[in-house]
């Protein structure tokens, strides 16, 4: 898979997750399972985002993009762009 591909791949991701981010957050059913789709749409968020920031430092140094994998949400947990 090409670094061009796979970095699209991890945009279309974090662009539907954001975009459930938003439906939930927005939803006025504020039940429990929805607090923890919540919850588990933020840490995959995180994760994607650090993911992508991975890939484009290994390219960016000249290392292979695709020696990078996803870190455990507690790691990257809260990660900000």
């Amino acid at each position: 898979m090409s670094e061009q591909s796979s970095n699209a791949s991890i945009n279309s991701s974090i662009n539907d997750l954001i975009a459930e981010e938003h439906e939930l957050r927005n939803n006025p059913d504020k039940s429990d399972e929805n607090r923890q789709r919540l919850r588990s749409v933020e840490a995959e968020l995180d994760q994607c985002w650090d993911l992508l920031r991975q890939r484009r430092s290994k390219a960016e140094f000249g290392d292979d993009p695709d020696q990078a994998h996803v870190r455990p949400a507690a790691e990257v947990e809260n990660y900000r762009n």
